[in-house]
């Protein structure tokens, strides 16, 4: 115990305020910088996917299968399901929710965008399903969310079960990039 006191006394008052402030911002850093760091680098993320569609056009009324085409161009390829399926799994990694053995349906149409229905049963809180939707609509522009349901089993309990159906749109005409 004495060693620890005379190298206090050493350190002095000042040397001792430097150490608390060091003590501190090991936490403050981990709590507060990294997590916002992390939200600077999913927000340039997202600035540079919109920057890399391309200029903004205006929609005229004379040309409206042009005007179609440009916004089927806004959609990704089929050929991108699988990193879009890993960003829907990201998401809810990120936000602590429980997956469970979900249901997958590609709705091919005649005509318009492709449509993956994803149905995904999963447990958490209600904060963390907001959060895991709020991420999905706010960094995944393709994804639709198409019906929600949750269930407790007590009215006490904090943990929700919950389905959550999203769509993912596609561009159509892609079929062969997927092949």
């Amino acid at each position: 115990m004495s060693r620890i006191s005379e190298m206090l006394e050493r350190l002095g008052t000042l040397g001792v305020l430097g150490i608390g402030v060091l003590l501190f911002c090991l936490p403050f850093y981990f709590s507060a910088l990294r997590p916002a760091e992390q939200e600077l680098a999913a927000q340039r993320a997202a600035a540079e996917r919109l920057r890399s569609r391309g200029p903004f056009r205006a929609v005229t009324v004379d040309d409206r299968a042009a005007d179609l085409l440009r916004f089927y161009a806004l959609l990704p390829p089929l050929a991108q399901l699988p990193e879009e399926l890993a960003r829907v799994y990201a998401l809810a990694a990120a936000a602590r929710l429980e997956l469970r053995q979900g249901e997958y349906r590609l709705d091919k149409r005649a005509a318009g965008p492709v449509a993956y229905r994803i149905t995904l049963p999963t447990r958490g809180s209600y904060a963390q399903m907001r959060a895991f939707l709020d991420a999905v609509l706010r960094e995944m522009p393709l994804a639709s969310v198409d019906a929600l349901r949750f269930e407790r089993e007590r009215a006490a309990d904090a943990r929700l079960d919950a389905q959550i159906q999203l769509t993912l749109h596609f561009r159509p005409g892609d079929e062969a990039e997927r092949q």
